[in-house]
């Protein structure tokens, strides 16, 4: 059985590669004057690449908020059977579209990603990501099923649950977040069960930053292959690109996305092996293309060709962010998010510190807010009264739950200059 989901493709010759791309560019330059957004600009006198990048404005997270809730979209809305979203920063979320066939380019794409690190019919696939809104449960789901994976929708959490669903169905595919696969191995410790028992042989691991050593004790621990997953909401979800067998770099699909490296602060585009943050643009996307849009993901283009054989270019692990934005176990906010919840309710000060710790293996978000004086020495039920409230409005808005701790006036640092809201601390302890 062949190790490529669409061979010729995969293997495609650079020259075919970049002129298939130039192809697929113009029809997306074409569909995009739709869009309210991508009117204004003169994009039906681009005729190559460079043109391209030499002539196109970016495109920011931004942009989709302030233009929310149809700005973006390109086709008519009777042709859209789907959305997801993630959360914003000023009310607004991200809300990307999707027709028939962009489900179906979606599902093809993350079925190639899974395809190619050996799923195959037969597999048990169990899914312990989120559903709903977020692009990783269904992403992968439908991907899973179109390769002919017995699919477990089972969902986040209850990790007992998960391990007899392991056990009792073969699971031998698992797309699960680093940090909670450390936290379910404890469970297995606890019911004295050895994973490596079990018919367990992949993980898939993203949606939140990890470091290789939490990879490769997470491969020791369960006695499988663990592949890093890349993609985000804005483009379609996971299936925008994946590690191969080989564990060294990311591919990304060069016939879906036109992939640049650019200098976070000039714009300039950097050539392969420079650091800088990952811009790409949309090449098949029907309801809502997005012409270079800025990731906010910092990592570089490996130079030299992989010994998998596949042609498309490979990118280092995500180095960070460009912006400010954080993942806390695989949830995406912003500092900002924080800030206009916690002045928006009486008796908080002006001064916060947001915190980020790791906790038997998953991250855990902790709120320091200064209170008025009056309130820090009221009584006793005030102050829980006003943490409680804190900390349900932070839960709205950020779909996590924190750790809310009330402080005096005065004691928590003040900045000269740009004040550091933000500590993190998950890989220092």
């Amino acid at each position: 059985m062949s190790m490529y989901w669409d061979e010729a493709m995969e293997r495609a010759e650079a020259g075919g590669l970049r002129e298939y791309q130039l192809h697929l560019l113009r029809a997306t330059l074409a569909r995009a004057k739709n869009s309210p957004f991508y009117r204004r600009l003169a994009l039906d006198q681009i005729e190559s690449l460079a043109a391209f990048q030499a002539e196109v404005p970016f495109t920011r997270k931004q942009d989709l908020r302030e233009h929310f809730p149809y700005g973006f979209l390109a086709t008519d809305r009777k042709q859209v059977v789907r959305l997801h979203s993630s959360s914003g920063t000023t009310g607004n979320p991200t809300v990307i579209f999707h027709t028939k066939n962009d489900i179906e380019e979606w599902t093809n794409l993350v079925a190639r990603c899974m395809y190619m690190i050996g799923t195959r019919p037969g597999d048990v696939f169990q899914n312990t990501m989120g559903y709903g809104l977020f692009t990783g449960g269904l992403g992968f789901h439908y991907g899973a099923e179109a390769i002919g994976a017995l699919t477990i929708p089972i969902g986040p959490g209850n990790s007992k649950r998960q391990i007899w669903f392991m056990q009792n169905f073969g699971t031998s595919v698992v797309h699960i977040l680093p940090s909670y696969a450390l936290r379910l191995y404890t469970h297995f410790e606890e019911l004295k069960i050895d994973p490596k028992s079990l018919n367990l042989r992949i993980f898939i691991i993203g949606s939140e930053p990890h470091s290789e050593a939490m990879r490769r004790q997470i491969e020791e621990l369960f006695g499988v292959k663990a592949y890093n997953s890349y993609g985000l909401s804005e483009v379609c979800g996971p299936g925008v690109g994946f590690e191969c067998l080989e564990q060294d770099g990311i591919h990304l699909w060069e016939d879906h996305f036109l992939v640049e490296i650019i200098d976070p602060e000039t714009g300039e585009v950097l050539p392969p092996g420079e650091e800088g943050e990952l811009v790409l643009t949309t090449l098949k996307r029907e309801a809502v293309p997005l012409l270079r849009y800025r990731t906010g993901d910092l990592t570089r283009i490996l130079p030299g060709k992989c010994p998998c054989g596949r042609t498309h270019v490979r990118i280092d692990r995500i180095k960070g962010r460009a912006d400010d934005m954080l993942i806390i176990n695989g949830v995406n906010l912003f500092p900002i998010q924080i800030e206009k919840t916690l002045l928006g309710i009486p008796g908080v000060g002006k001064n916060y510190l947001i915190e980020i710790r790791k906790e038997n293996y998953m991250d855990k978000l902790y709120i320091k807010a200064e209170v008025d004086q009056a309130i820090f020495e009221g009584t006793l039920a005030g102050l829980t009264q006003l943490q409680n409230r804190i900390a349900d409005e932070l839960r709205a808005e950020l779909s996590v739950n924190p750790v809310v701790q009330l402080c005096e006036p005065g004691s928590l640092p003040v900045w000269e200059g740009k004040a550091k809201r933000v500590n993190d601390l998950r890989n220092s302890e």
